[in-house]
């Protein structure tokens, strides 16, 4: 054994000796005061009284050897963390699972004895205690007489005194009724005084009365003489001789209560559960013989399983159950009602005359079990006990004591009441025995695993966050929190029809006025219109959201939170109207990106990593606190239009989450700044310009097909081909793949090419050469022309090679954005 064991085990010998005998002490005292009352008066010796408190104690080594398992590893390891010794262990590379681990095999030593005490001594305590008990019983009260009242607790003898000498004992004014003759009163003694002595084996007293009169009458009467005859005999002193029975304790020789169920050890318990089994499957057997012959059936043969096999089912005779007249029909109505009641009274009896065995074995069942889940406590009570110490972290008799406490009145009450159902039937025997280990076990295992983490026992935080849950709950119920959103394109459709299918209250939604589009200058509704209206929610289309008529239907609404997704810039009148503020998901994680254009400039820029934040609004553009972030991860090949659906399903999550946040008050801002780490800086994310979308050509090649990325599907990167003589043609790029001057020379067979100089086989490549590259075209789209794929376009497109392309501005505008 190391000296490191050695230590904490006496440092939880010590404490488990000396709380164990605390807890008998204080068990026996309850012991000892639920038969009190069986004990005084009757002039036991101090022996006798000891010796039942023994065996009383030793019953209830059951219940203190769990509690004071528990309570001694609460202050062991509690002790360890206070000094911080259990910090210098960890601190050695010692884990608390290691410093546990002689408590772990002393816990399970105590467990084994708690077994064998539950197997072995307390059956013999029991049986002893039964039998002292039983010959307490038998042994009278000491005779005190009181002043005043008629006193019988003399065999054959009634005795009233007027008053007592303390002192003395000498009674004044005694009356004194003889009933030894069975005869009625008819012997009485007056005496001025008397004194009683009992004799010191108590199988006799000694009455002397002093200067009294003593009255006999015959009471018998004759046929021929029927008088009575009285007797008077007047006395200075006389002595009566009364024997007694029971008035001192007599132990019995031995034991007699050993066929009791709590007397039993395992062996004894099996044997009694088999004999009770036995005895009730024949008292079954006899019950049905009895039933079946006691003219309760017509055909008792339709009792017999190969009844039906024979085809003779008396009720498919059409004649079954019909009778020629009704009084008939009524006399066999009424014979089979007598019969039913008959055989209902018979089977209640049966039930009654079942019982005593069912009970017996239910009661034999749970003493086998208990046995069993007594020494399992032990060891569960461990596990509660030493991790309370060790995250509590105070040894002496404090907080984490009277948590232990209360852990185990759980485990006493749960047991208590297990029992008590098991002994009733409601539940199964193994149930009731086991029931309150099985609700400590996860706790412990919870409370050990938080030990081994070294994490909070108990997190305020999320007390409260729970409690901020329920609450908001409850009010749920009686009102709803009323929601506006506010969004237009389909970005913002998603998030919407999450909050409605998640049953959250959106009371309006707020979008964009419908413009004319397209060549017949057709009104064209926002997507999120087309939602709302689709789903019978009212819209507002405001041109100004300053406009007064606006405000006023806003305010209508009497919403609690607006939410915002891909909408307009919101002036202080109204993200400042509802009382729960008001957010917005912006798909970026901010700080970085803040402006019109995030999701295409974290691809343009070639971002490996983005996300959606929602923040709550304030007077500048994206710059309120944040709420909640979700990053995601952007693919090489990954358009902007990928990114577009993937952050559209991450942010419909991350708005219910922040919705429900708000509406519960779980939620904690954090300033943006926060955020930056170090020299980190900022980029923002302007509105893309027609400039941003022509492709330079002298850029590298991995910023062009991040651009071309960026911005595909939409607007989509572009550039121009020329031809002298002709107009330039535009022509959009929404597919693209990079190309090295070694993958230009395998393609093209050319080695070099200036940058903008269109490349093409003729059959299935084209390509644009770049600063240190080229730029192979998938997908594109000629002005005038639909988008298609490059095969399909060099179909029709005719010596592509003879073009060049126009110098554009991509590279001097992404280089200001960037700087």
């Amino acid at each position: 054994m190391k000296r490191l064991d050695r230590f904490i085990l006496k440092a939880f010998a010590g404490p488990f000796v000396a709380i164990l005998f605390v807890v008998l002490f204080i068990l026996v005292m309850q012991f000892l005061w639920l038969y009190i009352d069986e004990l005084v008066g009757k002039g036991l010796g101090m022996k006798v009284i000891l010796e039942f408190l023994m065996w009383g104690s030793c019953t209830i080594l059951p219940m203190a050897l769990p509690l004071a398992t528990l309570l001694s590893s609460v202050m062991t390891m509690g002790q360890l963390a206070d000094n911080n010794e259990l910090i210098a262990l960890k601190a050695a590379g010692l884990s608390v699972t290691r410093v546990m681990a002689p408590l772990i095999i002393v816990t399970a030593a105590i467990s084994v004895g708690a077994f064998y005490t539950s197997n072995n001594l307390v059956p013999y305590a029991f049986n002893q205690i039964y039998t002292l008990r039983e010959d307490i019983l038998k042994t009278k009260e000491e005779i005190k007489i009181p002043a005043g009242t008629f006193y019988d607790g003399i065999d054959g003898y009634i005795l009233r005194v007027d008053n007592t000498d303390e002192e003395t004992g000498m009674m004044q004014g005694v009356l004194v009724y003889d009933h030894t003759k069975g005869k009625g009163n008819t012997s009485m003694s007056i005496a001025d005084s008397a004194i009683i002595r009992m004799a010191k084996t108590k199988d006799y007293l000694t009455f002397t009365m002093y200067n009294g009169t003593n009255y006999q009458e015959t009471n018998s009467l004759r046929y021929r003489d029927t008088s009575l005859e009285l007797q008077k005999i007047n006395f200075t002193k006389q002595e009566m001789i009364i024997s007694l029975e029971n008035y001192a304790f007599e132990k019995s020789d031995s034991a007699k209560f050993g066929d009791q169920i709590k007397s039993m050890n395992v062996k004894q318990l099996i044997q009694t559960k088999d004999s009770l089994h036995r005895v009730d499957a024949d008292t079954r057997v006899d019950q049905f013989k009895r039933l079946m012959s006691g003219g309760y059936f017509v055909r008792r043969d339709q009792l017999d399983s190969g009844f039906v096999d024979r085809g003779l089912q008396l009720y498919e005779n059409p004649e079954f159950l019909s009778w020629q007249d009704i009084t008939k029909e009524r006399d066999a109505y009424q014979s089979a009602s007598t019969r039913l009641n008959q055989m209902i009274s018979d089977v209640t009896g049966f039930e009654r005359e079942s019982y005593e065995y069912t009970f017996y074995l239910r009661r034999a069942d749970l003493e086998f079990l208990k046995k069993f889940a007594g020494a399992l406590a032990c060891f569960i009570l461990f596990f509660i006990g030493a991790p309370i110490g060790a995250l509590v972290r105070k040894g002496g008799l404090g907080v984490p004591m009277i948590v232990a406490v209360l852990f185990f009145v759980l485990y006493w009450v749960i047991d208590l009441t297990g029992a008590k159902l098991a002994k009733d039937g409601a539940i199964n025997a193994t149930m009731g025995a086991f029931i309150s280990t099985a609700v400590l076990f996860p706790i412990g295992m919870y409370f050990t695993w938080k030990a081994v983490n070294d994490s909070n026992l108990f997190n305020v935080d999320t007390v409260k966050s729970g409690w901020r849950r329920v609450k908001s709950k409850i009010i749920g119920m009686f009102r709803k929190t009323r929601i506006v959103y506010m969004g237009t394109p389909d970005f913002a459709v998603a998030p919407l029809d999450r909050l409605i299918n998640n049953g959250y209250n959106v009371v309006g939604v707020v979008t964009v006025a419908d413009k004319p589009s397209g060549r017949g200058l057709k009104l064209n509704e926002s997507a999120v219109k087309k939602y709302a209206v689709e789903h019978g929610i009212p819209v507002l289309q405001p041109v100004k959201l300053k406009d007064p008529e606006f405000l006023e239907a806003l305010k209508a609404w009497k919403a609690d939170l607006f939410v915002v997704v891909a909408f307009r810039m919101l002036p202080e009148e109204v993200w400042t109207m509802p009382k729960l503020g008001t957010f917005n998901l912006h798909a970026a994680l901010l700080p970085q990106y803040r402006g019109a254009a995030p999701l295409n400039w974290a691809v343009i820029n070639g971002e490996q990593m983005t996300g959606v934040t929602t923040f709550m609004i304030d007077k500048d553009i994206d710059t309120g606190g944040i709420i909640l972030r979700q990053d995601h991860r952007i693919a090489e090949t990954d358009t902007v239009g990928d990114v577009h659906d993937a952050l559209m399903e991450i942010g419909s999550d991350l708005v219910v989450q922040t919705v429900q946040g708000i509406i519960e008050g779980n939620v904690e801002t954090r300033v943006q700044r926060s955020f930056i780490q170090g020299s980190e800086v900022l980029k923002p994310a302007p509105k893309l310009t027609r400039e941003l979308c022509h492709i330079d050509w002298t850029d590298t090649t991995k910023h062009v097909y991040d651009l071309i990325r960026g911005l595909s599907p939409y607007p989509a990167a572009f550039t121009e081909l020329v031809r002298e003589g002709e107009n330039p043609l535009q022509l959009k790029i929404f597919g693209a793949e990079k190309l090295t001057a070694a993958d230009i020379a395998s393609i093209f067979g050319v080695d070099t090419a200036a940058a903008g100089t269109v490349l093409c086989d003729g059959k299935s490549h084209l390509a644009v050469a770049t600063a240190d590259g080229a730029i192979l075209i998938k997908d594109l789209q000629l002005s005038g022309k639909k988008r298609m794929d490059v095969k399909s376009f060099l179909l029709g497109f005719r010596e592509p090679a003879s073009y060049s392309t126009t110098a554009g501005t991509s590279k001097e505008v992404c280089a200001k954005v960037r700087s």
